[in-house]
Formats: structure tokens, C-alpha cells, sequence
């Protein structure tokens, strides 16, 4: 389905700001070669541009790419401004994100790892 992440495995955000001009082929390159990741993988990679009003999103779907473009009317994304870094995020940060919040929420109650209980 055209621009599913129900089936993505990771999701990564291109930390500063990226240019926008960049087409399929260019942020491939951008994923291979500045990161040192394989953008055919079962990830979902973002980047904003300067401003923070708008982002792409690349997703390799098995047969082809998938490029999704978003612009806000109004206001900005709580884009982290960290250049050269990529962060792996939750489907929680991902929402979050989307809805122009920050991706690190202090009060949000963090999710435990254990089996095993005392």
C-alpha cells in the first residue's frame, strides 16, 4: 500500500535541516553516503529543510520508493537541530513530532523493558 509504515522496522530523522530540492535519488545518496545507512531497508527516513515548516519522508516499499512530502500552514516542526546526527525514533516520537511537539517529552511515562517481577 502506497505509503504504509505499519510494516517499518525503524524510523530515523535526519537531525538539522536537509535541502529540500533533494528528489528520491538525492536523499538516497544522502542516507548511503553521509550516514552510512541502507536506505532499502524496512526504515522510514525524514528531513527537514531549513525553516522546519515542511518535511520528506523516503520509505522503500519492496518494489520502488515512496517519497511523502508534508508542508504546515501553520507554525513549525520541533525539528532536533543536531547536524550530522540521525536518531531512531518511536512511533510515539513520530506522532508526536507530526502533531509539532518535541520528540523528547519530559513528562511522558517511559515504557519498561523487564520480564521479570519481584
Amino acid at each position: 500500500m502506497l505509503g504504509d509504515i505499519s510494516s517499518v522496522e525503524h524510523i530515523y530523522i535526519a537531525c538539522g535541516h536537509t535541502d529540500m530540492r533533494k528528489s528520491i535519488d538525492g536523499l538516497c545518496c544522502l542516507v548511503q553516503q553521509k550516514f552510512k545507512m541502507d536506505p532499502f531497508d524496512k526504515s522510514l527516513f525524514l528531513f527537514s529543510g531549513r525553516k522546519h515548516d515542511r518535511l520528506k519522508a523516503l520509505l522503500f516499499e519492496g518494489d520502488g520508493f515512496v517519497l511523502l512530502y508534508k508542508r504546515l500552514e501553520n507554525g513549525k516542526f520541533q525539528w532536533p537541530d543536531t547536524p550530522e546526527e540521525v536518531l531512531d525514533l518511536s512511533r510515539q516520537q513520530l506522532r508526536w513530532l507530526l502533531e509539532g511537539l518535541c520528540i523528547t517529552q519530559p513528562k511522558a511515562v517511559k515504557k519498561i523493558t523487564t520480564k521479570s517481577c519481584i
